[in-house]
């Protein structure tokens, strides 16, 4: 994981009672498919993934900016339960743009 359960729980106040796993894995998940690379949460991940061939082009070792979009990805999906969109894209919902902010300059694959 590049951020602790225990980092996101403090981040949105919630309780040990609320589950923030299902929450947590989706918001990395979705931070490092808006990246379009592999992210590690240490440069001896990163280099044992390199050697057994599973780190993917283009790998990078996790950085504050990342975990700070994946804390705000997680607060939006903690506090916006519901799938319910008003007014708002459908990409803007996933990944909200102050993490896109943050994410975008280590985005690979942009395409033209």
């Amino acid at each position: 994981m590049l951020v602790t359960e225990d980092q996101a729980r403090t981040h949105v106040r919630a309780s040990e009672d609320e589950p923030v796993a299902v929450y947590l894995g989706a918001a990395e998940q979705a931070a490092v498919d808006f990246l379009g690379r592999q992210v590690f949460a240490g440069p001896e991940e990163m280099a044992e993934a390199v050697l057994a061939g599973t780190a993917g082009d283009d790998p990078m070792v996790v950085n504050d900016a990342i975990k700070a979009a994946i804390l705000l990805i997680f607060g939006h999906l903690y506090r916006n339960r519901e799938d319910v969109i008003t007014g708002a894209s459908a990409a803007a919902v996933v990944v909200p743009l102050g993490s896109r902010s943050l994410l975008w300059p280590h985005r690979t694959g942009l395409g033209v």
